[in-house]
């Protein structure tokens, strides 16, 4: 990539969005780890892994039971979405040897949230779109870790998946140099202009965290690097990392204009396990956000700590 380019892609990007949480936030390396407090005993473990451009607020509405410890990663480079709360440095922390941006160094910050915070046997890693990917790469990193995990894979980016032909269509000519413009030009714009293409029939929850979407990292180059990684990932994972994943499911959205529907089913059906593919009704890319309903239950991880 050319100097120049680099120059321009690692200009600072502000943070425009946010919540009020009330946990602990855990800095580990450049991205973070953030665990939400909970008002009854923790009966049983989730944690969420966001998609490209998304951050973790994604999880919180769908896992909000009181007896829920939620832990949340926030991706290498991305925005930490919380407010009022001093990150702390813990001291299980790891040095990460991968390169920041890629789906290999957000697997080893998710394995080391998974090793340090769970204080339950009753485990659940749900992932969203790229996050999916994260989880699959941390399984292959340190397969022994997910055996009594159950795993929820969301419209996952998946070994020998594919973006859609609309989303490649619009890659194909942008070069690194046009990245910034390209974003401003897409924030400038009324959502209505793209959003029904991409994001489907929206509604408030939606509407809120998905408005930002360009704001969630924190330069463009760690959009070009998650870009260029995703297709690079898919291209050369085998679909052999499946047999590690024992308890889970695919949720496979209805529409999807973001990946490629057929591929991704073509990938889920290769798995081996038990793991189940739903083909949910969901009209676009982001099934937690159209309805909780297609969310899998809780009840059901208390067979699969037994297992």
């Amino acid at each position: 990539m050319k100097a120049s380019h680099v120059r321009k892609l690692i200009k600072p990007i502000e943070n425009a969005y946010s919540e009020m949480f009330s946990g602990r936030v855990y800095r580990v390396g450049k991205g973070a780890v953030s665990v939400r407090n909970h008002s009854g005993s923790a009966q049983h473990t989730v944690i969420g892994v966001h998609g490209f451009l998304e951050n973790h607020c994604y999880f919180t509405q769908a896992y909000d039971g009181p007896n829920t410890e939620l832990i949340l990663l926030t991706c290498s480079n991305y925005h930490v979405p919380v407010n009022g709360v001093t990150p702390e440095t813990p001291d299980w922390e790891v040095p990460i040897k991968h390169l920041e941006g890629t789906i290999e160094y957000d697997a080893c910050l998710l394995n080391q949230a998974l090793q340090n915070l769970p204080t339950t046997e009753r485990i659940r890693v749900h992932g969203h779109s790229r996050g999916g990917a994260v989880i699959l790469e941390a399984i292959r990193q340190w397969p022994e870790l997910y055996e009594r995990a159950e795993i929820v894979l969301e419209a996952p980016v998946l070994p020998q998946g594919k973006l859609h032909a609309l989303v490649t269509t619009l890659l194909e000519p942008v070069s690194h140099g046009m990245w910034p413009w390209l974003i401003r030009l897409i924030n400038s714009a009324p959502q209505s202009a793209y959003g029904q293409t991409f994001f489907g029939k929206m509604n408030p929850r939606k509407r809120q965290l998905l408005s930002k979407l360009f704001y969630a990292t924190k330069d463009h180059l760690t959009i070009v690097r998650n870009i260029e990684n995703i297709m690079d990932w898919m291209a050369r994972t085998d679909t052999a990392v499946y047999r590690h994943v024992r308890h889970g499911t695919f949720l496979i959205p209805a529409t999807d204009r973001i990946l490629d529907r057929q591929a991704m089913l073509a990938s889920a059906r290769t798995s081996p396990t038990t793991m189940r593919i739903v083909e949910t009704e969901a009209p676009s890319h982001f099934i937690t956000l159209d309805s909780k309903e297609w969310v899998p239950g809780l009840e059901t991880l208390g067979s699969v700590a037994q297992g």
